[in-house]
This record gives C-alpha cells, structure tokens and sequence, in this order.
C-alpha cells in the first residue's frame, strides 16, 4: 500500500459538512484514511474576492495509482457540486493530492508532488501536524524545514477540532 497526502479545501455551502462528507467517499474508494489533520481557516490564496477556506490535510492507505487516485478525487469533487470555472477560484470541495509515496510525477494535468506545497501554510500547517518529517522528495526538506521557510503571510487559524 502506497501513502498519499490529499488536501481538501471548501469556501462554498456549509464547509465543514463538505469536507466530512469528501472523508467518507475518500475512505469508500480511495483507501483506509490514516491520518487526519485538525481544521484550519484562512483568506482564499490567488484569487482573494471570495470567502475563506477550512483546509484539511490527510494521508490515505492505497493501492491505486497515482492517475486512479486523482480520477477519483475529481470524481468526488464532482459528486460533491465541485464546478470549475475559474483557477483558484470559490468552490464547495477542493481534492489535491500532495504527495504520493516518494514518486514524482510530471503530467499536464497531475504533478506530484503538488507544485505549491512550499508556498501555502494553508497546506504546510495542516501537513506538518501529521507528517512533520516527511521529506520532500524534489525540494529534499522535510514539511517541517518547509514550513520554516515558507513566505506565505496570510493568516491561518485553528478552525476546530478533527471531524
């Protein structure tokens, strides 16, 4: 079994209830949820003129591949109302996978590790609590040194506790 941290993010509807209910479909198709970070809130991240995020960060138990795992994410999103229209932009449920195993992947519509882990403590936050130590496998720093680092400043608070 492979581990794979997946971020979930709503701003739309009653956030909460659509993080809770992308959990249960996660752990119904996807794999045994193992990990679960507690609830963070901040401003929306690259299109601002939208309501604030609950993020979350968890890792999942798999043996789907990287493709399947992201088919499945973004079935999910759609079942759960996700419409894209606009990058960054608001919507009800938010599905990436941050990392997969160790492994790199370089796709035009997947890459592993996700591309702006280092740059959000909207994903870092959440991602130190359970994975403080995992290392990077491109940039070589744990999320931890990550963290430390990174030059986001927008605020990121403590929502509540673990759904």
């Amino acid at each position: 079994m492979k581990s794979i941290y997946i971020l979930l993010g709503a701003n739309l509807g009653d956030r909460t209830a659509q993080l809770n209910d992308a959990l249960i479909a996660i752990a119904s198709s996807i794999g045994k949820i193992t990990k679960v970070s507690t609830i963070v809130e901040t401003a929306a991240w690259g299109v601002e003129e939208q309501p604030s995020f609950l993020n979350q960060v968890i890792e999942v138990k798999s043996f789907l591949n990287p493709i399947e795992t992201l088919e499945i994410c973004q079935s999910i999103e759609n079942q759960l109302g996700r419409v894209r229209s606009e990058k960054w932009g608001a919507r009800v449920i938010d599905i990436d996978i941050l990392y997969y195993e160790n492994e790199s992947v370089n796709l035009p519509h997947l890459q592993i590790p996700h591309p702006y882990i280092q740059d959000r403590k909207f994903t870092l936050i959440p991602l130190v609590e359970i994975a403080p130590d995992y290392i990077h496998p491109i940039l070589k720093k744990s999320n931890d040194q990550l963290l430390a680092i990174c030059t986001d400043t927008l605020d990121v608070h403590i929502y509540q506790e673990h759904v």
